[in-house]
């Protein structure tokens, strides 16, 4: 785990856009607050970081790239599964 990853996550605009989506899927009011408010802690969900960083170094010459638009990077299961935790922390 790095914080400077998750940071990195955190600040970006193609996974918020997708953890936005799937909150506003999940019933989130005003999922992009949402999203922006709590982007810290969806960020620093267990593995990202690990996948984000094994994805940037599998696409070492490609400015373009973005991990966060990759869904075999972060799957959209492993966003449901963050934000849906987060939205019912009681299970």
């Amino acid at each position: 785990m790095t914080y400077w990853t998750q940071n990195i996550i955190a600040g970006d605009s193609d996974i918020s856009g997708r953890v936005s989506q799937c909150a506003s899927s999940e019933g989130a009011a005003q999922s992009d607050q949402w999203t922006f408010d709590n982007r810290r802690v969806w960020a620093s969900a267990p593995g990202w970081d690990a996948a984000w960083e094994s994805a940037l170094a599998s696409h070492p010459d490609d400015p373009e790239y973005s991990p966060g638009a990759d869904g075999a990077v972060i799957t959209d299961g492993m966003i449901l599964s963050q934000v849906q935790a987060m939205l019912n922390p009681s299970g």
